[in-house]
């Protein structure tokens, strides 16, 4: 297997994971430990789970993987649409987000 920073869905992962954190430094204090927390772990998640299923041995690892880096991308998605509900963010940024979390899901 590859090491993880040459696979694409690593790379993507991980400028989603920075976009994140740089954004959720504008939410309010009030959800340092709500939503802010809940969406920085989500979307590392993503990255880390697709790191970790790399070095696994065997497909089947690693596809196990990817379906738990789905899950965190299914997670971010929906913490993504309430934040934007609450107007913690603008509709761009909404848009976006929205837009990559959807080229992963396919």
């Amino acid at each position: 297997m590859k090491p993880f920073e040459r696979l694409e869905a690593w790379q993507a992962a991980h400028q989603f994971v920075l976009m994140i954190y740089r954004a959720t430094r504008g939410f309010p204090k009030e959800e340092r430990y709500g939503l802010t927390s809940q969406a920085r772990r989500a979307s590392f998640s993503i990255a880390a789970n697709i790191a970790e299923g790399s070095a696994k041995r065997g497909p089947r690892e690693f596809r196990r993987h990817l379906d738990m880096a789905l899950g965190s991308l299914a997670e971010i998605t929906y913490i993504l649409r309430l934040v934007k509900d609450l107007d913690m963010i603008q509709d761009g940024a909404w848009q976006s987000w929205k837009n990559t979390g959807t080229a992963w899901a396919g």
